[in-house]
This record gives C-alpha cells, sequence and structure tokens, in this order.
C-alpha cells in the first residue's frame, strides 16, 4: 500500500466498484489523483485491506449503497464482465458518471442502451480500452494520422502471458479488447470480415489460445494472436506501412517502447529487393497510461467532453468480438460485419448534408449544419453549434459549449477548450512552412485555445501558439505569439490594446467590468478576477 500518495482533493468524486485483481489499481490511482470517495467491494478482507492506505475513504459492501451517496459523482467498475451491464445501467440511473472495463458489455444491444441512457442524462460513459491512453500508442495513432508511416498494409498484434486464466471468459474476451481497440484505431474503422481460430487446452468449453484475422475495405489485413499458455509475456504491436514500420512492444523499458524501422522495398529487375535500416527509438515523456486514462475520465465528468473511448468506440470493438466468437464458435468460418446494427438515434442534430466520420464523437445538444464534416478521431464536446461548410479534425478535440461559425476549418493540432467562439471565416494553421509537393504532417505545431475566448471574423491565429482564457481577438487580426488571458488584441501582428471581462465587456482603466462590476488583478499570465 505504499503506492498510495497524499493529493489535494479533487471536487469530482469517484467510487471504484470492485477493487480486486484490477480494480485495486483504479483504487490507487483515484486515490493518488485526490478524487477517490469510496471503495465497494462484497469481500470484507478486501475492503479491510483498504483501511490502513486510504483511512478517510468510505467502504461500501453493495452498490446501492455507493450509487445512493451525493458526494460520489462518478463511478469506476471493475467487476466481473457479466455484471457491467446491470451496474453500469444502474449507475447512469442514479445519475453518475461511468467507466466501465473492457469489454464494455457482452451484447451488443446492451451497449446501445447503456450509450442512449447515457447520452438522454448527459453523462460520461468512458470504457476502459487502457492502450488508447497510453503515451506511446498515442505517438504512434500520431504517426499513423500523419502519413509517416504512409499505406498501412498490414498490423499485428500479439498479447501472450502464462495466466491469468479465467474461468467465467475465455482468452479472446479477456486478452483481445485492447488489441482490437488499437487496431481498428489505426485503421480508421470497422473490418469488413473477421475469422478467428482457437485451441481449447484445459477446458473442453474454454478456448486458451486464438487467432483472429480481420479484413478492411482499404485492403489493410491485421491478425490477433492471444494465449496465456504462453512461456513468457509478450506485449507487441507491429505496423507495417508503406514507408516505415514501426513496433510497440509494452515489455520493453520505456525508452525503447517505440521504434521505428524506416525499411523500404526496391525493385530490380522485376523483383522486390528489401532495403533494411537500423532502428529509430522514439522518445515519450513517462507517464503512467492507468494515471492517465483516470485523469481522462476526469476531465470528461468536469467538462461533458466525449472520452477518447467512449460508449461508442466501446461499442464498435464489442461488435468484432462477437463476430470473433461467432467465427470461433462455427470452426473458424469467416463472418462478415458489412450488415452493421442500426445506429442510435443521435442526442445532436446533424443536417443532411453535414458528414460525421466513423471514430468521430459528438457530444449531446450539438447542432451541425450545412455542408460540415466532422474527422475520424475528432471528439466534439455538448451542445455545441458547428455552423455551415465546417470541417473539424481529424484527431481535434473541441470542447463543450462551442460556437463555429461558418467557413472554419479547425485543423489537426488544434485543440478547443469550452465555450470558444470562432467568428466566421476565421482561419487557423497547423504547419509554420508548407509546401505543396513537400508533406509535413510530422511537424504539426499544437494550438490551444483555451475556455471562453472569442475569435473575431476573418482573424488568423498562426500555429504553435496559447490563446488565453476569454482573450478576445478582433475582427482581421493576425496572431503571431501567445495572447495572454483575458487579454484584447488586434492588427497585424496582433498586438494588446486593453483587457476583456469574462463576460464580454472591455475593461476600464482599473480593471473593473463596467457592466458586471468584477474586478481584476494583474498576473504573469494575464488577468484574473481579483
Amino acid at each position: 500500500m505504499s503506492e498510495f500518495t497524499e493529493k489535494p482533493a479533487n471536487p469530482l468524486g469517484v467510487a471504484v466498484i470492485g477493487a480486486g485483481y484490477w480494480g485495486k489499481n483504479l483504487v490507487r490511482n483515484f486515490h493518488n489523483l485526490g478524487a477517490l470517495r469510496g471503495i465497494c467491494d462484497a469481500a470484507a478482507e478486501r475492503r479491510d485491506s483498504f483501511a490502513a492506505a486510504c483511512p478517510e475513504v468510505p467502504l461500501f459492501a453493495d452498490e446501492a449503497s455507493v450509487l445512493a451517496d451525493p458526494a460520489v459523482a462518478g463511478v469506476a467498475i471493475a467487476t466481473p464482465a457479466e455484471t457491467h451491464y446491470a451496474v453500469a445501467k444502474a449507475a447512469l440511473l442514479a445519475g453518475k458518471h461511468v467507466l466501465v472495463e473492457k469489454p464494455m458489455t457482452l451484447a451488443e444491444s446492451e451497449a446501445r442502451e447503456l450509450i442512449s441512457l447515457a447520452g438522454q442524462k448527459g453523462l460520461t460513459l468512458m470504457v476502459g480500452h487502457l492502450l488508447q491512453y497510453h503515451p506511446h500508442f498515442l505517438a504512434l495513432k500520431e504517426m499513423a494520422a500523419s502519413g509517416e508511416l504512409g499505406r498501412i498494409d498490414y498490423i499485428y498484434s500479439n498479447r501472450l502471458n502464462l495466466g491469468k486464466i479465467r474461468r467465467e471468459e475465455n482468452i479472446l474476451w479477456s486478452f483481445a479488447p485492447h488489441d482490437i481497440s488499437m487496431i481498428l484505431t489505426l485503421a480508421g474503422g470497422e473490418p469488413q470480415a473477421v475469422q478467428t481460430i482457437g485451441g481449447y487446452y484445459l477446458h473442453h468449453a474454454i478456448a486458451d489460445v486464438t487467432t483472429t484475422h480481420m479484413e478492411f475495405a482499404s485492403g489493410l489485413k491485421a491478425h490477433i494472436f492471444v494465449s496465456w499458455l504462453h512461456p513468457f509475456k509478450e506485449q507487441k504491436l507491429v505496423v507495417v506501412g508503406e514507408r516505415k514500420m514501426a513496433v510497440f512492444d509494452d515489455t520493453l523499458p520505456w525508452d525503447e517502447k517505440l521504434q521505428l524501422y524506416p525499411h523500404a522495398i526496391r525493385w530490380e529487375n522485376q523483383m522486390p529487393v528489401p532495403v533494411k535500416a537500423e532502428a529509430q527509438k522514439v522518445e515519450i515523456a513517462q507517464g503512467e497510461p492507468l494515471r492517465l486514462e483516470c485523469q481522462h475520465f476526469l476531465e470528461c465528468m468536469a467538462s461533458g467532453r466525449a472520452p477518447r473511448t467512449d460508449g461508442a468506440e466501446g461499442l464498435r470493438v464489442l461488435r468484432v468480438l462477437n463476430a470473433s466468437q461467432k467465427s470461433l464458435e462455427s470452426g473458424a468460418t469467416r463472418v462478415m460485419l458489412t450488415a452493421e446494427t442500426p445506429p442510435l438515434a443521435p442526442e445532436y442534430f446533424v443536417h443532411p448534408t453535414a458528414v460525421i466520420d466513423s471514430g468521430a464523437t459528438v457530444g449531446a445538444g450539438c447542432k451541425i449544419w450545412h455542408f460540415s464534416h466532422v474527422l475520424k478521431g475528432s471528439q466534439v464536446g455538448r451542445k455545441c453549434n458547428i455552423g455551415q461548410n465546417v470541417v473539424i479534425g481529424p484527431d481535434v478535440t473541441v470542447g463543450s459549449g462551442c460556437k463555429i461559425q461558418n467557413n472554419v476549418s479547425v485543423y489537426q493540432g488544434v485543440t478547443l477548450e469550452d465555450d470558444v467562439f470562432c467568428g466566421p471565416s476565421m482561419v487557423f494553421t497547423n504547419i509554420f512552412n508548407p509546401r505543396a509537393h513537400i508533406s509535413r504532417m510530422h511537424e504539426v505545431r499544437q494550438t490551444l485555445v483555451k475556455k471562453g475566448v472569442t475569435m473575431g471574423a476573418n482573424c488568423t491565429i498562426v500555429c504553435g501558439h496559447v490563446v488565453g482564457r476569454y482573450a478576445f481577438v478582433g475582427a482581421g487580426s493576425v496572431v503571431t505569439r501567445d495572447v495572454p488571458d483575458h487579454a484584447l488584441v488586434v492588427g497585424n501582428p496582433a498586438r494588446r490594446i486593453g483587457w476583456m471581462c469574462a463576460c464580454g465587456e472591455k475593461l476600464d482603466a482599473d480593471l473593473r467590468c463596467p457592466v458586471c462590476h468584477t474586478k481584476y488583478v494583474e498576473e504573469e499570465s494575464g488577468l484574473r478576477p481579483a
């Protein structure tokens, strides 16, 4: 229990339901984030084991007591998979945000019901596909999206170990969900066909080893090999691209987990000849994936943004799992996924001419108007108004309550926090020195627009800068440097000519709002309320 540390309390409390094999890790992380408000487990000895490490945290023997506690805003569910649906449904009905471990449910109809229920109640529903929060996979995902690897031809994943052997689920459902989640993300959609073969060595009805093959409409092929009867641990994802190959090996030391192989195929006398190159290590800042996942859940609870692994993402993984199980049970028959179950009625409005890509998520209460396009991997929060001819993405995050007016493109690399206003035809860039004949997507510079910012019509935000909270960028201005919190900037290049209140009024000389009378004080990052 020495891994528990004291942290400032988070105002959003989370209770962990199921504190066993995996749940204890959720307990540790939410406790260390200052957000743990309860531990629920039927086993008294398990509850008692946490009493010394976190004596201030209430212990519960049943789920009903947790869900009745007003201090608990969200729950993390780490109970057996067959209970996920019932526990998650009860939590949503009680008004709690939900993080549920994989698989989300066992039946697609149950998953769809949970997604619909979360949307109706305006609650976060997130699935614990942990590797979607691993810094190395996020870097690999960015490489694939930017085109650095070229066209992706083939992906394979091995997840092998000796135990933990289960009897409530087979190896496919126990090990493969993480790999399916990663592969679907890299492929940008679901496979057309799935084929799974398995081996039954310890029990005649529970597969100990499976190999799953997936075929995608793009021509991409993928396979997943999982086993809990393997002499050593192996967790490896290999992505074979037209330009480069990438290997994500989670068993290696941190600085070796992700390596690029710039191999090439050269044609000589009409014969392909491989040209091998030295592996290149990809340097990534350290961060515990589970802590990052827990932080993401807390952020989504607070902001209303759709999680990276929301219910829709969990449902896509579940569809592949069910197709794989069907193939396994029918002697490795090839199962088609083309006849998709009718989608959920969205909890937002989309004009018939607008397009929402598979893999994009849109929050409840949004309105998306004529000829707009939300590209794959993008997340749009709740109650946003997206005007005509707007493009968002790929892989862009837009917070809740944003208004993006006509003819705006929010490119990859741009992040909008909550309540941002983008005026008509304003412009973001994401490459500092673009050339039409040179691909520089690997040089994308990040732009962060913080909460409450207003950007006037036809202004330009040059990439690589931060626009501070409640700043106001005048119409036609060109931002070439960071903008302080509450600054009013105009011109080319934009310069500060005053300060703005959060309510949208210009402050007077003593930094007081003439309308709402809020007084501000100046600090290094700009202004803050006194």
